[in-house]
């Protein structure tokens, strides 16, 4: 199948691909992570209120250099020393290194933020949910190429979902936006990638799950 179509369909025009890899790169899986960190720090009416700004850059930068920073080094690394000949990860071996190498780092991340005075619980909560997301994708990685894409929109609607029910804010429209982010990154994936569309709904079971699994052990 060609990387640029979606199953079944001929390739798909530049005006429509250009922006699905635009995309991909705007919403890679760190990256949402990273977003998350942010709307829960700085967004978040209810968590992080009463926290000094030079606290919430702490909590930031803590995330930014354990869950984003060093994969993305551990990444740049293994295409230097040959351990993967693309940084896009296109076979399931390749990516079998960088599951192992981020869940040290994800696990490390929710550690710090658990037991780290002052830092809200929902940081080590959403962590914790990235961990096990990461889990999850690392054992379907033995059988298929599950969605790294989709993992990643799956814990975005996952935590807003665990708000929606869980957190006496106000989050019907950032949850909203979050299914609308979702389908987008989905829809991405299935346009620029070689993914077929069960590697997209189970990405997004795993990382859905993951958010969920992790509320209910702070629950």
């Amino acid at each position: 199948m060609n990387s640029t179509s979606l199953p079944g369909t001929a390739p798909a025009l530049p005006a429509i691909r250009i922006p699905a890899q635009f995309f991909s790169w705007l919403f890679h899986p760190l990256l949402v992570g990273l977003y998350m960190a942010l709307y829960l720090i700085y967004l978040d009416p209810e968590h992080f209120t009463g926290l000094s700004i030079s606290a919430k850059t702490q909590i930031l930068f803590i995330y930014l250099i354990n869950s984003v920073f060093f994969p993305l080094l551990a990444l740049l690394l293994c295409k230097g020393l040959g351990f993967v000949h693309s940084l896009y990860l296109k076979t399931q071996k390749e990516r079998i290194i960088l599951y192992a190498i981020s869940m040290i780092f994800f696990f490390w991340t929710f550690y710090v933020f658990k037991n780290k005075a002052g830092v809200p619980e929902i940081m080590a909560q959403m962590s914790l949910g990235t961990f096990l997301a990461v889990i999850m994708d690392f054992i379907a990685n033995i059988f298929f190429k599950i969605s790294m894409h989709a993992t990643g929109a799956g814990g975005l609607v996952g935590l807003f979902t665990v708000m929606l029910f869980l957190s006496p804010a106000a989050v019907n429209l950032p949850l909203v936006v979050a299914v609308f982010l979702a389908g987008l990154i989905c829809t991405s994936r299935l346009i620029v990638s070689d993914h077929q569309i069960p590697d997209i709904v189970f990405g997004l079971m795993a990382g859905f799950a993951g958010q969920w699994i992790a509320a209910w052990y702070f629950g």
